[in-house]
């Protein structure tokens, strides 16, 4: 492809950079992003512009719009740093993101929660055992040795579960 004229090229860097402020203001077409691909369809320009280029001898050169996709990332990498994303797909991947991980938290808690609540169950679980082995014990005692239930006994009796004294 041969060189173009200094006419087409401000036409270009004129169309890129109204493209520009478009995608950055949020203004995009169906199924664009804000990024180089959709910058350079919108220009009207090949996107291989925007990319260093090798010289017949190896080394690089500046693509012809390079400076433009440089200032382009810049100026994107800025409203994304002051919170501002214009690309919706992208703000609503950071909102995901953002819902995701408090999901994951909220989760973990309650996960944590019931395992305190599941220790705690087992707890109170072995406590109303050795109680009720301790009043089963206490009754044989009371079998075995009926004194101590005398008129002012040592141990009073307790009803049994089918409300026998």
């Amino acid at each position: 492809m041969g060189r173009i004229s200094e006419e087409t090229r401000a036409s270009n860097e004129a169309s890129i950079r109204a493209a520009m402020d478009r995608l950055l203001r949020g203004d995009l077409s169906p199924g664009g992003k804000c990024d180089l691909k959709t910058l350079a369809a919108e220009a009207g320009v090949t996107r291989t512009a925007f990319y260093p280029k090798k010289a017949r001898d190896g080394s690089e050169r500046s693509g012809p719009y390079q400076h433009l996709a440089e200032e382009f990332e810049r100026r994107l990498k800025a409203l994304q740093d002051a919170g501002d994303i214009p690309d919706p797909r992208a703000a609503q991947i950071e909102r995901l993101k953002t819902a995701n991980a408090e999901l994951e938290k909220r989760v973990k808690d309650r996960d944590r929660v019931i395992a305190e609540l599941t220790a705690f169950k087992q707890l109170a679980l072995s406590r109303i055992a050795a109680q009720h082995l301790e009043i089963d014990r206490l009754r044989g005692d009371l079998a075995r040795r009926p004194e101590l239930a005398g008129p002012v006994g040592v141990v009073a009796s307790l009803l049994t579960p089918r409300g026998k004294t």
